[in-house]
């Protein structure tokens, strides 16, 4: 595999990387990803929700979680807490739900900061990324294994992918930064 070949794969895993850690950043809508990260206490197993549980939206503002094994609502409601979500969950017996409440203005400035710095370390994994592509180049000319024109080309290619990827971290946060700041 060509050493730009690789680097792009790194750098889409890095974009998949920073999506994901997108989806955890609460914006003022119920989402079904808020719990992506939560880890329930199933029979001494940390087990994530979605495997011991149904997560519905019904509606913008609410996340309705129905247990399949109706004896671990409790161990759901704790693992909630524990999360760290700033959600209140209310237990019924059957169901939890959890009513999403609007952001404060200063919450939604301080969720963009967070997304703008979780924006920037990717950018900066990218950026390593190619200097790590163009450091194994380098070597690589320098071992006689590809020519100097070669090593140029490589070297612009990379550079173009590098430009494309910071591109597309840069429209992401732009949306998720829309998406937080809207009500």
């Amino acid at each position: 595999m060509s050493t730009h070949d690789d680097a792009v794969k790194r750098m889409e895993k890095s974009i998949a990387a920073l999506k994901d850690e997108f989806s955890s950043i609460r914006t003022g809508r119920a989402s079904a990803s808020l719990f992506d990260k939560v880890r329930v206490d199933y029979y001494g197993e940390a087990t994530p929700l979605s495997q011991v549980a149904n997560v519905a939206i019904p509606e913008a503002r609410l996340v309705v979680i129905t247990p399949w094994d109706k004896g671990i609502i409790g161990e759901i409601e704790k693992a909630i807490q524990k999360a760290n979500l700033g959600l209140n969950p209310a237990n019924d017996g059957k169901v939890i739900r959890i009513s999403i409440p609007p952001l404060t203005a200063d919450r939604r400035k301080e969720l963009a900061k967070q997304a703008k710095a979780t924006a920037e370390t990717s950018r900066v994994a990218i950026r390593n990324i190619r200097r790590d592509g163009n450091d194994a180049l380098k070597k690589a000319q320098k071992d006689g294994e590809i020519t100097e024109d070669e090593l140029k080309s490589v070297e612009d290619a990379l550079q173009k992918s590098t430009d494309k990827f910071i591109s597309e971290i840069n429209k992401i946060l732009e949306e998720k930064e829309k998406e937080i700041m809207e009500s």
